[in-house]
């Protein structure tokens, strides 16, 4: 019993084959070298800092363009 809960001993197999099923798909995944996420890392970072300076420069243009039609 688990916490209460009986589990069934077909359940216990499936997860155990679940997790051996993991184990070896993780074995065969082509992880990508220390430059490539370095690479990558670096295209994120740079893209987010223009969209992030593109999104304030519009901020501050409708915000301008607002106080001038309402202000």
């Amino acid at each position: 019993m688990l916490l209460g809960v009986r589990i069934g001993e077909n359940m216990f197999d499936k997860m155990v084959k679940f997790i051996r099923e993991v184990r070896n798909e993780m074995k065969r995944v082509t992880w990508p070298s220390k430059d490539e996420v370095r690479g990558s890392t670096t295209v994120v970072v740079i893209i987010v800092l223009i969209l992030a300076v593109f999104t304030g420069l519009v901020d501050r243009a409708l915000t301008f363009l607002i106080s001038l039609a309402f202000g």
